[in-house]
């Protein structure tokens, strides 16, 4: 499987500000009580990579409310982390400034297929044409 969750720098992140169709959401918000229109990213913040809210709150995002822009992990963001933010409805991630990118591509071989459904695909796998 190739990674297809983009990986964004700090600095490139920084530089790309705030804009009126992006919004910053806090880690303890719910996604549910706050206006999408108009907005085309999301930024979720990982405070601390133990800190998972932000996973629920891209799934939610991504399956319940149908948001169809970017949904972007900020913060302390690790390189185990970035399958599963994909999994839970991430689009890009803004890495750790600790962490190297090279070993994301290793995370995403290591795990190829998954049996049970995600944000991204619904179907458990032996529901899957490819299965």
């Amino acid at each position: 499987m190739l990674a297809t969750i983009r990986l964004i720098s700090a600095a490139d992140h920084a530089q790309q500000g705030a804009s009126s169709t992006v919004l910053g959401l806090a880690n303890d918000a719910d996604p549910r009580t706050i206006s999408l229109d108009g907005t085309t990213r999301i930024d979720l913040h990982f405070p601390k990579f133990t800190d998972g809210r932000a996973y629920s709150q891209a799934f939610m995002l991504r399956r319940r409310l149908r948001f169809g822009g970017e949904i972007r992990a900020t913060g302390d963001v690790l390189v185990d982390q970035v399958v599963q933010m994909q999994r839970s409805g991430f689009d890009s991630a803004v890495l750790r400034d600790d962490q190297d990118a090279s070993f994301v591509q290793r995370q995403f071989d290591r795990f190829p297929v998954f049996y049970q459904g995600d944000a991204v695909t619904t179907a458990p796998r032996f529901d899957r044409a490819e299965a």
